[in-house]
């Protein structure tokens, strides 16, 4: 299907999830250049397919068809016929030439037109892929760098958990160390003042 100016205007790219890449305000500005170019180029070649076509119908050259018969009220130069009858071929030769020579002009100025149109969308599109490509890498780089952070950041907080853990871990084993240890403080004292309660009243 041939690509319009309508296709470029109602062109709808596809947002990606990071900001990077080209501001969509320059990028539509251009592409609004490019559709009033266009177009005036469209408008150019439709004129110009009018133009050749009411040559090729021999509408245009019809005004220039009277010149001969303007020659023919002059009675006076009947004794002469022949040079007459050889000016109206040469008159209408005339304006044969100088309508092919249009025709050929209006169809290489249509095809110039043609062939730069052609090259103005094979650009548009090749720009329009490159684009959408840079953009499409700068986003997988940009994923790639943001799971890598994410994964030093895992790494460092896995072995922050483990540290505090092993710290948890330590500090419940010297707690109840000293909870031990001062509960056999507590029996050994407890046994010595009933020891000596008991030497007191055998005295």
């Amino acid at each position: 299907m041939a690509l319009t100016p309508e296709d470029v205007v109602t062109k709808q790219f596809q947002h990606v999830r990071f900001k990077e890449g080209f501001d969509p305000d320059e990028v539509d500005d251009f592409l609004d250049e490019i559709v009033v170019e266009w177009r005036k180029t469209i408008a150019e070649n439709e004129e110009l397919k009018a133009k050749l076509a009411a040559y090729e119908s021999g509408s245009a050259p019809v005004e220039s068809a009277p010149a001969p018969a303007a020659e023919e009220p002059v009675v006076e130069a009947a004794p002469a016929p022949e040079p007459a009858a050889e000016a109206a071929p040469a008159a209408d030769a005339a304006p044969a030439a100088a309508s092919a020579g249009i025709i050929e002009l209006a169809q290489r100025l249509h095809d110039e037109h043609v062939a730069e149109g052609q090259a103005q969308k094979d650009k548009l599109i090749s720009e329009a892929q490159a684009q959408a490509a840079s953009i499409l890498a700068e986003a997988e780089a940009k994923g790639r760098d943001e799971l890598a952070r994410l994964e030093s950041e895992r790494a460092i907080l896995e072995t922050r958990i483990s540290e505090l853990r092993t710290f948890e871990r330590d500090y419940r084993s010297q707690l109840r160390g000293f909870i031990e240890e001062k509960l056999r403080d507590l029996d050994v004292t407890g046994t010595s003042s009933g020891a000596s309660s008991v030497s007191s009243a055998g005295h």
